[in-house]
């Protein structure tokens, strides 16, 4: 169980799965093969699984504590969801050990304080309730849930079920609940939801897309990214964007922006979806960039 200590925030990486993902080639639409020859670090068994030829793809939630604050951002795929489309195969009726991995850092559904979603997909809500009989309840019962507004309004009045139709049930029994409970805060670009961690807008993977992004004012940062990177080829090649990516351009300007940032202020990047240890820094390297693997505590 990787933790990472910055400033006075520990974040913790809570596993749900960790397996063998997408070919590249269709995880990127544009890529380019010849990219994995520009850092050995793209071709390690952490990032690519040399047998498949597919990546390394994580699905985690990171825990925050900051402050006194217990925080969850993203909560994995969830449990016994029936998942049957073609596309959401590796989702349906999941027994993993979540919650289990959870309490191995110290923390009970009861004692989180505030779970964060930076978007709305499938593999970032599902723990957000779980099973209760027939009916979806609130996992994590004294938390207040934090989405973003425009993304809540782009899955429930918006374009989301006409760009993503297939997220739409995801949305019934892992969003819908909790809003029903009475349980939904709804924050925007720039509202903070701890001292020094900010919520900011990453647009492309979804138009509405959030990060978080910490500052403790003494040279001490780290960004949640969300699925603003998927892989760290995107670090050598910022141009990939993800084909389940809704506008891939904005997406590309959101990367640029995020590497920027992290490269000028060396803020810890905290990705949903790199392989192990699954953070790290980023530094530039020519006119582009380089990812640094984090050591954990």
């Amino acid at each position: 169980m990787e933790t990472f200590t910055v400033g006075s925030a520990s974040v913790t990486r809570i596993e749900e799965v960790l397996e063998v993902g997408f070919k590249p080639s269709f995880l990127f639409p544009k890529f380019d093969p010849s990219v994995l020859a520009r850092d050995p670090i793209l071709t390690s068994p952490n990032f690519l699984d040399a047998a498949s030829g597919c990546v390394r793809s994580s699905i985690h939630s990171w825990l925050i504590r900051l402050d006194g604050r217990t925080i969850l951002v993203d909560t994995c795929s969830g449990n016994g969801k029936a998942r049957a489309l073609p596309l959401f195969k590796r989702f349906h009726m999941l027994n993993f050990p979540y919650l289990d991995n959870l309490a191995a850092a110290g923390v009970a559904p009861e004692d989180v304080d505030i779970v964060f979603c930076t978007h709305l997909h499938i593999d970032h809500v599902g723990w957000n309730t779980r099973a209760d009989g027939d009916a979806w309840v609130p996992t994590f019962p004294n938390a207040r849930y934090i989405f973003g507004k425009a993304e809540l309004e782009h899955w429930t009045t918006g374009a989301g079920p006409q760009v993503f139709p297939e997220n739409v049930d995801v949305i019934e029994d892992s969003v819908k609940p909790v809003l029903d409970a009475g349980m939904v805060e709804l924050v925007e670009p720039g509202d903070t939801i701890a001292p020094g961690l900010t919520v900011e807008a990453a647009p492309g993977h979804t138009i509405t897309q959030l990060i978080l992004v910490y500052d403790d004012g003494a040279g001490h940062g780290f960004v949640v990214s969300a699925d603003c990177l998927h892989q760290p080829i995107q670090i050598y090649a910022p141009e990939l964007s993800s084909c389940f990516c809704e506008a891939p351009d904005a997406a590309e300007e959101t990367r640029q922006r995020l590497l920027a940032h992290c490269a000028d202020t060396g803020a810890l990047l905290l990705p949903m979806h790199f392989g192990p240890p699954h953070a790290g820094t980023i530094v530039r390297e020519g006119d582009g960039y380089a990812f640094r693997p984090a050591t954990p505590n």
